[in-house]
């Protein structure tokens, strides 16, 4: 059976680490590779220094002949024998300002960037281990990860490893809270990842066995009051016409109920089945809470809204309008139904949130930490009409967005539900249409 052939290395802390030899070969191309960038770098930054100071010194000679420096000049070089260099400077009228030998000059500025390569280079050597370690742990957890695999390749898995397997997974129950045992020490590692698939799909049965329960049980009710008052119609309603108006209105409301609850469940299971597509787009949050507010203004006459915001920050965000409006109307909703006629609803925008307070009933403080579960409803709200699953689908709305809510409640004072968004950008202008 073939193993990863490994070599010693220098961890950086005084211990020999040993690591793949393909491991370390990256590491020493990667090193390799950024030793030749910054020797190009260092080779570009001195030819830029050598004719950076021979033009200032020629220029400066210019400047001390002429007492003035014009860029209209004719410069040359010219070669005498002897192989000299001459800098010649001569002006408009022809006159000759300047001739002058530069080969001193242009030796002394090859020596002084060939000390400073010399100087880079030896920096360059100094670092040079230093660097290697930093690669070394960048690369450290794709060591780990070919050492791992090295150890499973090397692991010898006999029939009675593959036959202790099977056993336990043989005698292992689905609805029980036992977990796999293999018994054997080789094992361990897969015995642990197996318990924690387990563990997950249990935990993923539980859930979707509760949702189930619990929609059946929202469903039943008014299926109940339907077949309720659909025998009575059928009874006495032929013939009075009170019982007949009465069955007809509590059929109405009931199947209107079941409608939104049905919607309701529809979209949490497509969400949960990741058909649920964001859209996002650049949204002035003051404009968008203006329109929220005047809507709730027009539908909702029972009470009074507000709506405060600071005129002068204008503030956008990246946010699907049609989902992030739904997660605000559900709040409002809940506002609106747990807040007496004539009371105030606040709305408000700030620079990284927006907030719905009412003055309500107010939550429990037991109650606040479940208030966005599924069909959760507190002892003191269930003779209010709801589903239990408005804030549910909120709260799926907001984390798909990447924020969260913050929530403060105080019996009969009321309650203030905020939404805190995140990569908002201020004073971001609109994106061009």
């Amino acid at each position: 059976m073939s193993s990863i052939q490994t070599v010693t290395e220098n961890s950086g802390n005084g211990s020999v680490k040993r690591v793949p030899k393909r491991m370390s070969s990256i590491t020493g191309r990667l090193h390799t590779a950024y030793l030749k960038k910054k020797l190009g770098f260092y080779l570009k930054e001195d030819i830029l220094a050598f004719f950076l100071m021979l033009s200032s010194a020629l220029l400066w000679q210019e400047y001390e002949a002429a007492g003035v420096l014009e860029f209209a000049r004719d410069r040359v070089l010219k070669r005498i024998p002897g192989n000299a260099l001459r800098y010649c400077v001569t002006a408009k009228d022809g006159t000759l300002l300047l001739e002058t030998d530069i080969t001193p000059l242009l030796l002394f500025s090859l020596r002084v960037a060939g000390a400073f390569l010399l100087l880079q280079l030896f920096f360059m050597f100094i670092r040079w281990f230093a660097e290697r370690r930093q690669i070394m742990r960048i690369l450290s957890p794709l060591m780990d990860i070919a050492l791992k695999a090295d150890e499973l390749n090397r692991m010898s898995f006999g029939e009675d490893k593959y036959e202790r397997i099977e056993n336990a997974i043989e005698r292992i129950q689905v609805d029980e809270a036992e977990l796999l045992s293999f018994g054997d020490k080789d094992l361990k590692g897969i015995e642990a990842a197996m318990n924690n698939l387990i563990r997950r799909m249990r935990e993923a049965n539980m859930q979707q066995a509760r949702f189930v329960n619990d929609a059946s049980h929202e469903l039943r009710t008014p299926i109940a009051v339907l077949q309720g008052y659909a025998d009575m119609l059928s009874r006495w309603g032929k013939d009075d016409e009170k019982v007949l108006n009465e069955s007809i209105e509590a059929i109405r409301n009931e199947a209107a109920h079941m409608s939104r609850l049905v919607e309701q469940l529809l979209f949490l299971a497509r969400g949960d089945a990741g058909r649920t597509r964001l859209q996002p787009e650049e949204i002035e949050l003051r404009d968008f809470m203006r329109e929220i507010y005047e809507e709730s203004f027009m539908i909702d006459e029972a009470h009074i809204y507000r709506y405060v915001y600071d005129p002068d920050a204008p503030v956008y965000c990246m946010a699907d309008r049609a989902l992030l409006k739904q997660a605000v109307r559900i709040l409002i909703d809940n506002a609106a139904k747990y807040t007496a006629q004539g009371d105030e609803i606040l709305l408000s925008v700030g620079e990284t949130w927006l907030q719905v307070q009412d003055t309500g009933r107010g939550i429990e403080e037991s109650d606040i930490a479940h208030i966005f579960e599924r069909f959760y409803r507190s002892e003191d709200v269930r003779a209010c009409q709801g589903t239990g699953l408005g804030l549910s689908i909120a709260k799926w709305i907001i984390d798909k967005h990447g924020a969260h809510f913050e929530v403060l409640s105080r019996k009969e004072l009321g309650t203030r539900i905020r939404i805190i968004l995140p990569k908002l950008l201020p004073d971001s202008p609109p994106a061009p249409v």
